[in-house]
């Protein structure tokens, strides 16, 4: 999976994700080369969906079955 900036550069590469206790860890390499491993922790899990709105939890779900715009 990877990850873009608004200009369309690559700015991570996700390689790998794996559980570890109660965090979510990430594994790849940000620009392409720098080795990197990021961790979500239930706490900021729990951040994360306070950001949620409806519209946008139903966007998510049906995120993988839409197209990519080729600009």
């Amino acid at each position: 999976m990877k990850i873009h900036a608004a200009d369309k550069s690559e700015l991570m590469q996700v390689s790998k994700i794996e559980r570890k206790g109660n965090d979510l860890v990430l594994k790849g390499k940000v620009y392409g080369t720098m080795p990197m491993t990021a961790t979500l922790t239930p706490e900021e899990a729990k951040n994360f969906l306070k950001l949620l709105t409806p519209k946008l939890a139903f966007f998510l779900l049906t995120m993988p079955f839409r197209k990519s715009k080729k600009d």
